[in-house]
């Protein structure tokens, strides 16, 4: 029985002409362009999110030279398959003295010693190398690989771009959904492009389930109309197609967004990139964790209750779990954007550490050593030592520093929030021990 291609891959364009959106790479004079007319295919990286264009560029690049295109999966496949790559393309060189065009799709998902077996090949110009990734290639391919290819950037499609995909779909009767007779109902394009996410694919296949559920519904029930409406764009849906990938870059890009929304006090921005996050199935805890961080390394003293409140949040979600417990993050999200702020324990952190790491393990002064023995205390082990709460104010003027750093400063208090009390309690105590030692 013949199974007839998904709808994604009989609408994959043929031409550049064909490809919508990418304009920054294609049209007359771009950077693509002026590569085909000069007769050469440098090695490229193709990066950019799901269903952005990557396969269908790769092979339309290809089809512009006399090269044989290979596809490969990174995700199915090794260095053995690769080494059987490498001797057809020599083979092909030396008896037809055509080159060979390599496309690696999912390059990241090859390790370091998979991706040092390329290398050779590439510098030799062996192949011309295509690799495609959803991931920073920065992070995921290697250096010397990363060198000698042209990293090319492809965007998400806006909702414009895949309304015209989606729509040539629908009407296309050779090789969509034209034979059909469907049509969208007055919204349900809109619908269709926003759920995609600026994936073309996702949304070929959404309206290609749809169809599915229509064109069964015509033939069951004669008075149903061919009229793809926004439930059945939903119903084909099923599922979130919020694009996120825990492990990956687009991870750390929306936690990075919530913790710069949060430090530049954005309780909107922050409450956003929080639900983004949440319906998108990040683990809650980790945000809790993230954000108990967050209230030490940029509020800190400055509130010293945003860690009370982010500690709460996570005892709050622990009791609650899922649904209830998002609102008790969202709580404490909006605490933290509208807290004051202060990184001063986090510069001081940066200051102590490095004050360690450069001086050593230093002694410890003999009068803040404790004595619990008679030869601690015939070694001067606590000697000079002055009891703070037999002093008028609690306040002594003596060295808690090892000998050698004494006058380092660590911590600076802002002048935002409770750390403006603090600031002002210690200029004070300050001046008055200074008032002692002139008195003395």
């Amino acid at each position: 029985m013949k199974t007839q291609r998904p709808l994604a891959e009989r609408m994959r364009p043929q031409s550049l002409n064909d490809i919508v959106g990418q304009k920054d790479l294609l049209g007359k004079g771009k950077l693509l362009d002026s590569m085909l007319e000069s007769g050469t295919l440098p090695s490229l990286i193709l990066w950019g999110p799901p269903g952005t264009g990557k396969t269908t560029l790769a092979r339309i690049l290809a089809r512009s030279t006399t090269a044989h295109f290979v596809y490969f999966s990174a995700v199915l496949s090794g260095v053995k398959e690769v080494r059987k790559i490498v001797a057809q393309a020599e083979k092909s060189l030396a008896t037809e003295q055509r080159g060979t065009i390599f496309f690696i799709d999912e390059i990241h998902r090859f390790n370091k010693s998979q991706q040092d077996a390329l290398l050779p090949h590439v510098e030799s110009g062996l192949f011309t190398l295509i690799g495609a990734t959803t991931e920073n290639p920065s992070f995921q391919v290697i250096a010397p690989l990363l060198s000698r290819c042209r990293v090319l950037i492809l965007e998400s499609l806006s909702k414009k771009d895949l309304a015209i995909i989606l729509d040539r779909a629908l009407n296309d009767r050779e090789h969509g959904l034209g034979k059909h007779g469907l049509t969208f109902a007055s919204n349900s394009l809109e619908i269709l492009s926003e759920l995609a996410d600026g994936d073309a694919r996702n949304g070929l296949n959404t309206l290609d389930i749809a169809a599915t559920i229509i064109l069964h519904r015509m033939k069951t029930q004669s008075d149903t109309p061919g009229i793809i409406t926004k439930e059945d764009i939903i119903e084909a849906a099923q599922q979130s197609l919020l694009r996120y990938d825990k492990g990956g870059e687009e991870h750390y890009n929306l936690i990075s967004a919530l913790h710069k929304s949060l430090r530049d006090s954005d309780p909107d921005g922050s409450l956003y990139w929080l639900y983004r996050m949440l319906e998108s199935g990040e683990d809650p805890l980790y945000i809790c964790r993230r954000l108990i961080r967050f209230a030490s390394e940029d509020i800190g003293l400055s509130d010293p209750q945003a860690l009370v409140h982010t500690m709460s949040c996570r005892d709050a979600y622990h009791t609650l779990g899922l649904p209830e417990g998002k609102l008790a993050i969202a709580q404490a999200v909006t605490y933290l954007a509208t807290a004051p702020k202060s990184n001063s324990l986090y510069t001081a952190e940066s200051k102590v550490r490095k004050c360690i790491h450069k001086s050593g393990s230093l002694p410890v002064p003999l009068h803040l050593r404790n004595a619990p023995t008679k030869l601690m205390k015939d070694l001067n082990y606590g000697k000079d030592y002055r009891y703070a709460h037999d002093c008028d104010g609690a306040l002594v003027a003596q060295d808690h520093l090892p000998i050698g750093i004494q006058s380092e400063h660590f911590y600076t208090p802002s002048t935002r929030g409770y750390e403006a009390l603090i600031k002002d309690r210690l200029q004070k105590w300050q001046a008055i021990l200074q008032q002692r030692k002139n008195n003395v």
